[in-house]
């Protein structure tokens, strides 16, 4: 297959860049309702699955030696939600990367789509619990947008290229985790239905889906496309070069997966989400505890860490070789944990904050661009699907070990482990990974 020229690649970066702003606002949208959302499916009676759940977070809670605020309930349970649909992730992802090799992008990507509006249909007619547990769940098996988009980016990019197309899908990232919740927060203000009061922001959700697969459907073209069958010239090409080809379909199919470095980066993914996400889940403990910080307050904070980090993508990430990249970030984390173990005020806070946006920007988007660096064409799909799965796996487990180490040994204790754990994750990389 002919390499993509400059003109190609760049129509192919924008439909996915405006696809993924779509689908990112999308996804963010519910983020900041997730308590009042919780509150009511809680408040409504004969609610047997969801008793039953709070009963085992209770008990979660009374298992340490400091008491929990009942105010956290909802956070909690949120908080087990998001570990729930990072699990149903991490299976999903080699599935639809496998798919996405085998069919073509396009077709998965489509496929991804269906799920993705199932999903938030059920959101919208959820006037019960269970219908909003089957609405994450379906979303959770489905969700592949993203892991797909950055096939498709590497397809149609050239290594000299890689970072800084990647970048601009850490930017749509950005952008929409700056913007979704604000436009989901005012959604949830505009009450149609008493039975659903969140319909509003459900269904204008599923319009941005809706728009987002038409879209896609009619401007992207397969970038992948399936392998034809050969002329009789190119056959007996084909068998007069076999065992050359078959060495190089090996390398580019098998081999690169795990010689050059997959297992090591889908470790480093695995490791920095499982300490990231802890963190992240924990801050609304720390800052509330600290500063007495409403959902408003930790709207703001986030928002300034989104911004921030979609102007560095912007800039550095999408300027700088991406294992540079992924050093920065990790240097960052460890003194971002280390910072947040010791803020008093709400300057130190945010001087912490910075740090964070430093590494949400960085380590991620390098770390991608390094595995599209090191897999063949024929298993891309699946390699790239492998290393979001272990991140998934991290992101799934990290808030209920971090948690339970904030809340056992105080919050000093855990973020100084965090900080000490993400130093161990910048010297695997510094030691361990090369670009």
């Amino acid at each position: 297959m002919a390499p993509p020229t400059p003109a190609y690649a760049k129509s192919i970066i924008k439909i996915l860049f405006i696809s993924l702003i779509f689908d990112l606002l999308s996804f963010t949208l519910i983020l900041p309702l997730f308590p009042r959302l919780l509150a009511f499916y809680r408040a409504q009676p004969d609610n047997v699955i969801l008793e039953s759940i709070f009963t085992t977070l209770n008990a979660f809670k009374a298992s340490f030696h400091r008491p929990i605020s009942s105010r956290f309930d909802v956070v909690l349970l949120g908080g087990a939600l998001g570990s729930l649909f990072s699990f149903l992730q991490a299976i999903s992802s080699p599935f639809l990367g496998s798919l996405s090799d085998r069919y073509g992008r396009r077709t998965a990507l489509l496929y991804s789509m269906i799920g993705n509006i199932i999903s938030v249909l059920l959101w919208v007619v959820a006037t019960d619990f269970p219908t909003f547990l089957a609405s994450r769940i379906v979303g959770g098996l489905s969700e592949g947008n993203v892991q797909l988009a950055i096939a498709i980016a590497t397809d149609v990019s050239t290594p000299e290229t890689r970072g800084a197309t990647l970048a601009l899908v850490g930017a749509a990232f950005s952008i929409a985790f700056t913007f979704g919740p604000m436009l989901g927060a005012f959604l949830a203000s505009k009450t149609i239905s008493l039975e659903n009061p969140f319909a509003t922001a459900a269904i204008f959700s599923l319009v941005l889906l809706v728009v987002e697969t038409a879209f896609l459907y009619w401007k992207l073209p397969e970038t992948r496309p399936l392998n034809e069958e050969p002329s009789k010239d190119e056959a007996q090409l084909k068998r007069e070069s076999e065992p050359e080809n078959k060495a190089k379909d090996k390398k580019e199919s098998e081999g690169s997966l795990e010689g050059s470095g997959i297992v090591l980066l889908n470790l480093t993914h695995f490791l920095f989400l499982l300490i990231f996400s802890g963190m992240e889940f924990s801050l609304p403990f720390m800052t509330f505890d600290l500063f007495n910080y409403t959902s408003a307050d930790s709207g703001k904070l986030l928002g300034f860490v989104g911004l921030l980090a979609s102007i560095l993508q912007g800039s550095f990430v999408r300027r700088v070789p991406p294992i540079v990249v992924v050093k920065t970030g990790l240097a960052s984390a460890a003194i971002s944990f280390f910072l947040l173990s010791r803020v008093n005020t709400q300057s130190q806070l945010y001087v912490a904050a910075a740090f964070l946006a430093v590494t949400s920007a960085c380590v991620v988007t390098g770390l991608t661009a390094l595995v599209s660096f090191k897999t063949g064409e024929k298993g891309r799909g699946r390699a790239l699907g492998g290393f979001r799965s272990a991140g998934q796996i991290g992101r799934a487990t990290g808030p209920i070990l971090f948690c339970t180490l904030y809340w056992w040994a105080g919050r000093q204790t855990a973020y100084v482990v965090g900080g000490t754990g993400m130093v161990g994750v910048a010297a695997l990389v510094f030691t361990g990974i090369v670009s």
